[in-house]
């Protein structure tokens, strides 16, 4: 029986999460049941209500009543919480939210730092790893008082020996000053010349060479028992004196042989050279402690970058591949490189990237009778008041390498720790797939494998984990502002699921996000190992094949905004393809669904790039249409991301910019490129830079409203002006939020809390301000209409400039967004969208722009991917160039055209799979993409 045919109210908490009447946002007091310990599925129309009932209801509700639980000292640092708009919610479990966020900035993230894995390495290398000097091999230990009594209990029974100092440790000005002193301190006996003697008497001979004086003893031994624990104590207390006494070190020394003596110490070195003890700090690359000096933790400087020095490694030293030697002032340093290199064999003609390293070594660092680039460039710095050798540096400057720590970002002797003869240096580089085998066959001593326990199952775990998203092809020490956007979400999950919490509710929105299809069947196994731990697991996704396999899917709509926020259904998969109601359903049953073009567009114009190699792709050559549709598809880290962000996007920016071609990532661009005007990569990084940044602000048709503001009879009367109506300039915005309309609480250990600003309610404004009115509203009413009342409103009031600003969010499926969101609330997907309104709104017509869009289709229903398509094909229709890195198969079988790379992910992709139209690659076996898209042409 459905949950709908129950009375609501009757219903068992301990099997159900109750929300009754939840009216959060566009929520119009539903009630719905979520079954415990099941996988969930929220589904709807963007705008339709999903995020506010799983994430501004259940999350927060499950939230602030953990703060409401604990002390009232604790709660009055946490800010309050407000309640959920709801009438109560029963049931609820301790929740985890994984949101979308896009990849971070920040040069200190790496995928290590992210997923916490590398955290664990950390405290792993400083708890069990073992010093190594890198001259000798020799393992650097710190000797102690157990250490010595552990060795002398090694010895035979009736053993007598001596606890001895060195006799030159002394802490004396001169040592006849010390032998007299240690004499007055009750010391008895010195080795003198091979012998034990006594002090008292050696003091008395004339002629005293007082250098043969070797060790001071500080006590006699005989061991006579094993199980004396007096004996051991009194020996304890003198192994003490002597560490003390000698500065660290001590020796012991068998009375049958006084030339040869065990050596211990205290301090962890070995011999003079001492070491530094490990230490988590020591391996953290985010403290002054752990960093490299050089590059201060970042793996990169900014230095003479070898990609500009030799642009194409394809050409010898003969040809030119030096760039700066090639010019009339400087090509006197070439021709003597070649004339001295012949000494040494140097191959000349052999292209660089064929050389030998000691040959590189060569042409780079020289030796004492030849002068390499090195040399070269600190010629030219020393010579700095020359303005044409500052500028010659300068072309060559760029972020490189750190030439200290080799992009590892940690202090040199960070590497000299090591597990299983491997530094975490070395670990670091890794992908995961082999960081997993190396874990999988580590063998440590049973000491080492009680102190590792817990810190290994929480690494396995974790790499479990990255394995089974589909990101086994990453390195831990790979920057998180590298990753896609598919890649920086899964990483998200990974770090929320490592834990694997037991009687939780997670949240997750849209982790199929950057997954291909092949990948889906991972990500769902992890979705329903999660549950079968015993977790309520709600997912807020769109996803075919993650619907399937729910066990309840509630589908929130019937459309978006003030049209959606209904109930549409809850229940089981194949009860929702019976649902007649639901737009879900009608695509899902295929009574609607987004056609095949009857046509595809025709290839006329393209751009050529040879000699592709960067990552994981394999020196390609690629053909990209122009004036067309075009996909990028292939399984995650396939090299869809890198081939355009830092190879097909950079190289069209410099030719417009009129920069010089870097062929360090590419040999050539050949093609059409002239037909090429401007270029747009349009990512899902969040629009504008901070929090106050909304759709309206955006497509600049805020300043058209506020213009119409400071029209108005009461504003003339006042002398307001438009900047009065402004939340980003100190005139007529609240100073309390700034604007903002909300107050961010920080909680340390929690996520931070935003909440409503107490001086203006959240309208951003003064009162003041408040009472302009136009057509019965004020700026704060305006700014929470969404742009399908906003529209509404203004064509009924005759406002069409700001009209025809507002129409393209309504276009690209984003009418339930209100004018002035924060910029912090929308979802990537949707301020992607924004970007493409934005574009659809001004008037290209006079030039032709290459559009690149990363995973547009994020956060996108079905009906939503319709919409999207149509603002597509309007920029082609104007044209333009459209490129797009996909994964969904919608929008693929969409496309004109079809780049796929492959097969696989990491070091086994980088290869084109197939190009063609979708008919064309859905022939091919080889591709993954292929298989799939059969089903959908």
């Amino acid at each position: 029986m459905e949950i709908d045919q129950i009375a609501f109210d009757q219903l068992d908490a301990k099997k159900y999460i109750l929300v009754k009447a939840a009216s959060l946002h566009n929520l119009k007091e539903i009630d719905v049941a979520f079954q415990r310990n099941k996988l969930i599925v929220v589904t709807g129309l963007s705008g339709s209500g999903k995020s506010s009932l799983a994430f501004d209801t259940l999350y927060k509700e499950g939230q602030r009543r953990y703060v409401e639980s604990l002390s009232a000292y604790a709660r009055q640092f946490l800010g309050r919480f407000s309640k959920p708009k709801v009438e109560y919610i029963k049931g609820i479990a301790p929740a985890i939210a994984i949101e979308q966020k896009v990849n971070t900035s920040n040069p200190r993230s790496t995928v290590g730092t992210v997923t916490e894995i590398y955290d664990y390495l950390k405290l792993l290398y400083a708890r069990i790893g073992q010093t190594f000097d890198p001259d000798t091999g020799q393992r650097v230990q710190k000797d102690t008082v157990s250490t010595v009594v552990d060795y002398i209990k090694s010895l035979d029974l009736g053993t007598k020996l001596l606890l001895t100092i060195d006799f030159k440790l002394s802490k004396q000005r001169s040592l006849l000053e010390s032998l007299k002193l240690f004499l007055e301190q009750g010391y008895a006996r010195v080795l003198y010349k091979g012998k034990v003697e006594r002090i008292d008497k050696i003091l008395s001979i004339e002629s005293l060479d007082i250098a043969s004086i070797t060790h001071l003893v500080i006590d006699r031994l005989v061991i006579k028992s094993y199980e004396d624990q007096d004996f051991y104590n009194r020996l304890a207390d003198s192994i003490d004196i002597a560490f003390y006494e000698g500065k660290g070190s001590c020796n012991i020394v068998l009375l049958d042989q006084l030339n040869d003596y065990k050596f211990f110490s205290n301090r962890f070195a070995i011999g003079d050279k001492e070491f530094v003890e490990p230490s988590v700090d020591m391996f953290t690359f985010n403290s002054p402690y752990g960093a490299c000096l050089k590059c201060e933790g970042f793996g990169q400087e900014i230095g003479i970058d070898p990609h500009l020095v030799i642009p194409n490694p394809d050409k010898s030293i003969y040809e030119g591949a030096v760039s700066p030697w090639n010019t009339t002032k400087a090509v006197g340093f070439l021709h003597s490189f070649i004339k001295r290199s012949a000494k040494f064999d140097f191959p000349i003609h052999k292209p660089y990237h064929q050389l030998a390293q000691k040959y590189k070594d060569l042409l780079w660092h020289g030796n004492k009778q030849i002068e390499g680039i090195d040399a070269f460039f600190s010629m030219l710095a020393s010579q700095k008041h020359k303005i044409q050798n500052r500028v010659l540096i300068s072309r060559y400057r760029g972020k490189t390498q750190c030439s200290v720590c080799k992009g590892k970002r940690l202090r040199k002797d960070a590497s000299y720790v090591k597990i299983s003869d491997t530094a975490i240096t070395d670990l670091i580089d890794l992908p995961i797939d082999e960081l997993k085998l190396f874990f999988d066959n580590l063998l440590l001593s049973a000491h080492d494998q009680l102190i590792a326990q817990r810190i290994l199952k929480e690494i396995n775990s974790r790499l479990d984990f990255m394995i089974k998203v589909g990101l086994s092809y990453l390195t831990l020490n790979r920057r998180s502002s590298t990753l896609s956007g598919g890649e920086s979400q899964r990483m998200n999950l990974v770090t929320s699921l490592g834990s694997s919490l037991v009687g939780s509710m997670y949240i997750l929105d849209e982790p199929s996000i950057g997954l291909h299809p092949k990948d889906n069947e991972r990500l769902i196994a992890i979705l329903k190992s999660l549950q079968q731990l015993g977790n309520t697991v709600i997912v807020v996704e769109h996803d075919e094949d993650i619907m399937k396999n729910a066990h309840q899917i509630i589908d929130i709509g019937p459309k978006a905004g003030y049209q959606g926020g209904e109930l549409v259904y809850s229940g089981d998969f194949q009860g929702l393809l019976d649902c007649k109601t639901s737009l879900t359903a009608q695509y899902l049953s295929n009574e609607r669904s987004i056609i095949v073009p009857k046509q595809r567009r025709s290839v006329v114009h393209l751009l050529k790039f040879k000699g592709v190699k960067i990552h994981n792709i394999k020196n390609i050559d690629i053909d990209i249409p122009l004036g067309v549709i075009t996909t990028i598809t292939g399984v995650s880290g396939s090299g869809k991301t890198t081939l355009i962000k830092q190879v097909v996007y950079p190289s069209l920016k410099r030719h417009l910019e009129a920069y010089p071609f870097d062929t360090s990532k590419c040999s050539s661009m050949e093609g059409d490129y002239e037909l090429i005007d401007a270029i747009e990569f349009i990512d899902q990084n969040p629009i504008g830079k901070s929090s106050r940044s909304n759709p309206v602000t955006y497509i600049k048709a805020y300043d058209d409203i506020r213009s119409l503001f400071a029209k108005q009879s009461l504003s003339k009367a006042r002398a307001y002006l438009p900047k009065h109506f402004s939340f980003n300039v100190e005139a007529g915005r609240c100073e309390h939020c700034k604007g903002e309309g909300v107050v961010t609480v920080s909680m340390q250990f929690m996520a931070d809390v935003h909440l409503p600003c107490e001086y203006c309610n959240g309208k951003r404004f003064q009162s003041a301000i408040l009472e302009v009115l136009y057509e019965g509203k004020n700026i704060a009413d305006i700014l929470e209409m969404t742009i399908d009342q906003a529209l509404s409103f203004f064509t009924k009031h005759g406002e069409l400039q700001i009209v025809k600003k507002i129409k393209p969010l309504q276009e690209v499926g984003l009418g339930y967004v209100q004018l002035g969101q924060s910029a912090s609330t929308l979802s990537g997907g949707e301020a992607q969208r924004i970007k493409l309104a934005s574009f659809l709104g001004k008037s290209l017509r006079q030039s032709k722009t290459l559009f690149i869009f990363d995973e547009p289709s994020t956060g996108l229903h079905f009906y939503d991917v319709e919409k999207l398509l149509v603002s597509l094909n309007a920029l082609v229709n104007k044209g333009h160039s459209v490129i797009l890195i996909e994964h969904h198969l919608d929008i693929i079988k969409a496309s004109d055209y079809i780049i796929d790379l492959g097969p696989d992910g990491g070091k086994n992709g980088g290869n084109i799979v197939v190009v063609g139209t979708p008919e064309d690659v859905a022939l091919c076996e080889a591709s993954y993409t292929g298989q799939h898209l059969k089903d959908k042409l």
